[in-house]
């Protein structure tokens, strides 16, 4: 029986040493976070930004991963339709006229902490 604890033990040790999500950014950061490309950071200057980067909005924040963890669960296309549809506050097409659905995608990705598809 005692041999059969150890394995069981170390197992849960070693999974506890996996990789951890990173912190929420702080206020400060949030607001200086914008994406890489130029033109996705002009169209989240100016759409996004106010409710994804100042704290007290209701608005999960940029970079927030355990904010967007449970929303990002549901799929990105129910995000994309919650961005162009609107959702609870967030108000249809998110403020901003000038996104296409692959921007809405991109824009996403970033807030969400996603940048790479594959995570």
């Amino acid at each position: 029986m005692r041999r059969a604890i150890v394995p069981a033990a170390f197992a849960l040790v070693l999974s506890a040493c996996g990789p951890k999500a990173a912190p929420p950014p702080t206020p400060a950061e949030a607001l200086a976070l914008r994406p890489a490309d130029a033109r996705l950071a002009g169209l989240y200057e100016t759409s996004c930004h106010a409710c994804h980067a100042v704290a007290g909005t209701g608005a999960p924040l940029v970079h927030d991963r355990a904010a967007w963890d449970g929303r990002y669960k549901r799929g990105e296309a129910v995000l994309l339709d919650h961005a162009i549809q609107g959702f609870n506050a967030m108000p249809a097409g998110g403020q901003c006229a000038a996104c296409a659905p692959d921007d809405f995608k991109a824009l996403i990705r970033f807030m969400a902490g996603r940048e790479d598809p594959a995570k």
